[in-house]
């Protein structure tokens, strides 16, 4: 029973951690500025972060190009990565520079 609980705190630790990480990138400050209002030592922050990306598989990307005779019409995506576990990104051309972020710390997770 201790081994579960203390297992259920590692995990929990890490996506606090995985949290506070996402939400300093979306916020746009420093990571100096966001460990001050947070109340966060940087050494922490770095260290969480460091061993979050090592523990985290790597995402490898394909850029996939279209002959003439495959082309899609313009509403379509312009831009279609190929994560390594064979999913599919379609991107559009008008697509916002913010939500692309997201999606992609999403898949970093």
């Amino acid at each position: 029973m201790t081994e579960t609980t203390i297992e259920e705190k590692a995990v929990s630790n890490k996506e606090q951690w995985r949290e506070r990480i996402a939400e300093q990138e979306r916020s746009g400050v420093s990571v100096r500025r966001f460990c001050q209002a947070q109340g966060i030592g940087e050494h922490l922050f770095y260290y969480w972060r460091k061993r979050l990306r090592e523990q985290a598989s790597p995402m490898r990307f394909a850029l996939v190009e279209r002959g003439s005779a495959g082309q899609e019409p313009a509403s379509e995506a312009s831009l279609e990565l190929i994560l390594a576990s064979g999913e599919r990104l379609r991107i559009g051309a008008g697509v916002d520079a913010i939500t692309l972020r997201m999606v992609l710390t999403a898949l970093r997770a």
